[in-house]
């Protein structure tokens, strides 16, 4: 049965910036759709609530904190999830951050903290993670991109230098691992209903800017993820690699 393909029975997940929003949403798809899961935030009990909701639906979860800017944590919590689990077998690479700064007036700390978070922990994850799915001959990474992977932005230029080389990692990736039964693709939610988006949503007039752009008429929730991310860690994307999905509400074929 088609639907079959789609299930995550016995499979092992970690996802990063799994403690609110679309994490914590995506955290939850997989668990339902079957798989146990190992939660990611930055300081120790931030998961908790994302951990219990996963265990009400009567699935194993752990609670791994860490912080992605330091270059040996990305290491460190793909070991606790083996040690944890045994395997890993799904991993969606969503903390991320952002500041919004005039690029003229951008501080070389916001820089490096933005691009270590959002893309050289993607990188370093991704590597730890993919040398236990290339030796058991499986696995699937899902890296969370965004619109401006494509697109410029305003005031963000680390957040979309990051994520334009999240796109190209997944790229990358996608074309070493392949031939080992590694799925590496990515998917770049539009504006979103998140923290990350609290200013833009309370500014009147940008806001209704961005609202006039999206056919959907409507910001995205992370219950909008949930089928895409279920999608790309599961069977019944096998023969999908390098692609970046966009699930915006239209906004980019305006």
């Amino acid at each position: 049965m088609i639907l079959d393909k789609f299930k995550l029975d016995g499979k092992i997940a970690l996802v990063t910036g799994a403690s609110v929003g679309l994490g914590q949403g995506m955290a939850l798809a997989l668990a339902e759709a079957g798989a146990d899961v190992a939660c990611h935030c930055l300081n120790a009990g931030e998961a908790d609530e994302t951990v219990a909701k996963i265990e009400a639906l009567g699935q194993r979860a752990v609670s791994i904190p860490g912080d992605m800017s330091d270059k040996e944590t990305p290491k460190r919590v793909v070991a606790d999830v083996v040690a944890a689990f045994g395997r890993i077998d799904i991993l969606i690479n969503n903390a991320g951050m952002i500041r919004r700064t005039p690029a003229v007036d951008f501080s070389e700390e916001d820089w490096s903290t933005v691009i270590e978070v959002n893309l050289s922990s993607v990188f370093r994850t991704s590597q730890a993670a993919g040398r236990h799915m290339i030796e058991q001959g499986s696995g699937k990474i899902v890296n969370i991109a965004s619109l401006l992977s494509f697109q410029g932005g305003i005031t963000v230029p680390a957040y979309t230098a990051s994520k334009s080389g999240v796109a190209g990692i997944t790229k990358a990736l996608a074309n070493e691992w392949a031939k080992h039964n590694v799925n590496v693709n990515a998917i770049a939610p539009g504006y979103m209903a998140t923290d990350n988006t609290t200013a833009l949503r309370a500014d009147e007039t940008r806001n209704r800017q961005i609202l006039e752009r999206i056919p959907a008429g409507r910001w995205g929730t992370p219950d909008d993820l949930a089928g895409t991310a279920v999608f790309l860690s599961s069977t019944a994307s096998d023969y999908l690699q390098g692609h970046i999905l966009i699930v915006d509400g239209g906004w980019m074929a305006r």
